[in-house]
């Protein structure tokens, strides 16, 4: 029994380093559904994806129900 586990972890060591030494030489695969994405740098905000997320959007829609005859705003 013993020489059951010993043979099973030197098989799994040896599947292990095979494939750490094959993904460390770029020759596996891309993984499934394509390449990896590139990665955003941590700095950059999200991009706006519909009006009302945009924070200048809603103020502007705030002034306006707010202050409906203000003739700085010019007629739609």
């Amino acid at each position: 029994m013993l020489r059951f586990v010993l043979v099973v972890l030197v098989f799994a060591w040896a599947t292990y380093a095979l494939i750490r030494v094959l993904q460390r030489r770029g020759i596996t695969p891309p993984p499934k559904g394509g390449a990896p994405r590139p990665r955003t740098r941590p700095g950059t905000p999200p991009r706006t994806v519909a009006p009302d997320d945009d924070e200048d959007f809603l103020r502007e829609l705030d002034r306006r129900r707010l202050h409906p005859d203000d003739p700085d705003q010019p007629s739609t």
